[in-house]
Formats: C-alpha cells, sequence, structure tokens
C-alpha cells in the first residue's frame, strides 16, 4: 500500500512539473512569436530578412518580455524551460541584429575574407553590440559563453543556437520549449546531420568529415559523450564528438565510427546569410 501511495504522489510531482514547464511556455512565448517563425522562416529554416523587416515590431512582444523578465523569477525557473529562454533569446536577438542592419553593408576588409552577404560583414556583432535582457545590456557572446557553454552542461545547444548563416544549424519554425527540449534538440541534430555539408563519410577513402562547429567546440561534448569504447585513434574532444554523432546514425554508418580507423577532416564554414532566395 505504500509504495502504491509513493508511486502516486512521483505522478503528481511529475505531472505537476510538467505542467508548470507548459505554462511558463504558453506564458513567456506569445502567439505573435510563434507566427515571425513561422510565417518568416521556410522548412529549411532559411529567413525572409526582406519581409521580416517589414514587420519586425511583431518580435516586439518577445524582446519586451525578455529585458522585463525579473532575474528572480528566472532564477525560480528549472533548467529547461533556462536553457530554452537562452537559445531562443539568442536566435531572435540575432535576427534582431541583421534586421537592424539590413541589407547588409559590406566591408571591403571583411569581404577578403567573408562572403558579401554574411554576419561577418557586421562589426562587432557578437561582442560589441549590446541587447536589453533582465534589465542589462549583454551581447551574443555572453549569452553563448558565459551562460550557455558555461552554465549548463547541454553541448547539444550547438545544434540548435543560428548564427545567420548557412553553416550553422536551420531556424526551427517554432521555439524551443521546456516540455519538448530534448526532442527538439535530438531532431536538430538529426536534421543538421542529414546534411553533407555538415556531416559526411567517404568510406572508400577513409576520412569522416565534420562540420567546423565540432572543431570549434569539441571540448563541450567530453562530458556527456566521451565513450568508454570504441572510436581510437583520436583525441577525446573528437571520440567525444564521433561518439554524439554515431547516436544519429543509421547502424552501418555507426558501426564504421565506432571502429575508428579513418582521418577527420573539417568542412569549410559556410558564412553567408541563410536568407531565402528571392
Amino acid at each position: 500500500m505504500k509504495r502504491i501511495f509513493l508511486i502516486f504522489l512521483l505522478f503528481l510531482l511529475f505531472f505537476s512539473l510538467e505542467l508548470r514547464a507548459r505554462e511558463a511556455d504558453e506564458k513567456f512565448y506569445s502567439e505573435k512569436y510563434y507566427n515571425v517563425l513561422k510565417t518568416y522562416v521556410d522548412e529549411k529554416g532559411k529567413v525572409n530578412y526582406r519581409e521580416l523587416k517589414e514587420n519586425k515590431k511583431e518580435m516586439k512582444i518577445f524582446l519586451d518580455k525578455l529585458n522585463k523578465l525579473k532575474p528572480e523569477d528566472y532564477q525560480s525557473w528549472n533548467d529547461e524551460e533556462k536553457i530554452a529562454l537562452w537559445i531562443n533569446a539568442y536566435n531572435v536577438l540575432t535576427l534582431k541584429a541583421i534586421l537592424d542592419h539590413y541589407p547588409l553593408e559590406e566591408s571591403s576588409f571583411r569581404t577578403r575574407q567573408y562572403p558579401r552577404n554574411s554576419i561577418r560583414q557586421i562589426s562587432g556583432v557578437w561582442d560589441k553590440i549590446r541587447f536589453p535582457v533582465m534589465g542589462k545590456e549583454i551581447t551574443l557572446d555572453h549569452i553563448e559563453h558565459k551562460i550557455l557553454r558555461k552554465e549548463f552542461n547541454e553541448p547539444r545547444i550547438h545544434m540548435a543556437l543560428v548564427c545567420a548563416a548557412r553553416g550553422c544549424p536551420p531556424l526551427r519554425q517554432e521555439p524551443y520549449k521546456a516540455e519538448t527540449l530534448s526532442d527538439q534538440l535530438d531532431d536538430q541534430a538529426r536534421r543538421f546531420l542529414s546534411s553533407d555539408k555538415n556531416f559526411l563519410i567517404n568510406k572508400e577513402k577513409s576520412v569522416v568529415y565534420l562540420s567546423s562547429i565540432f572543431k570549434w567546440y569539441g571540448k563541450d561534448f567530453i562530458g556527456s559523450y566521451i565513450p568508454t569504447t570504441g572510436f581510437n585513434g583520436h583525441r577525446r574532444k573528437e571520440r567525444a564528438v564521433l561518439h554524439f554523432v554515431s547516436l544519429y546514425l543509421q547502424e552501418e554508418d555507426r558501426k564504421f565510427l565506432e571502429k575508428g580507423s579513418y582521418n577527420i577532416k573539417y568542412l569549410n564554414y559556410d558564412w553567408t546569410l541563410n536568407e531565402q532566395e528571392s
């Protein structure tokens, strides 16, 4: 009898936490924010910046809520709620940075290294331009490196943060939400790795091609994905990345990665703006 009662209490606790997360999601993410993503982002994650710029006031409700959110309220949230908030914030503020400078003006200096139509043409876009969040002024770099990467052990964020480039993961047509966060991040990983521009196995040449994202942030995967066996012949961060990638592959490709008898090469990152074609 006590066991049944305990199970019942655990069920109530789980249900109440799930209901709380759902209520927090619905309260914070307005219908207009949903509409922005659904209307101006296509199924491939490309953005119609031209039309969104004419209607960017629709993002203002979310941005206002982001700034007015009280730190004490935020601190009462669970990790899933916090991570979802910061991913959404990073992605929307990146959209805002593009819209504030759209159409992008090319710099003769930066064009030598990056595409003319690229977020890299915006000076200080990650470390200088500041946005109001919870009553403070913070940068995109602060959100990514000082909050998401530092405070949470969730390397799948790298499958969700969108830097407005074709080389980054696709932007979803929906916000990230606490109650569905893990499923959304897994779906993002599958989508990202399904493109040969981000991941490719050449068995004839024994080469595995990885997105540069895994070169830049490979160490973030060690804590959660370092394997106990397999993937030999590679550094720790590469073994962790390969193990992570293998979780989203078919059995044949997964076994190939586990063997470890191949070289790793990193793909060139495409900094072209993730804009819908006219």
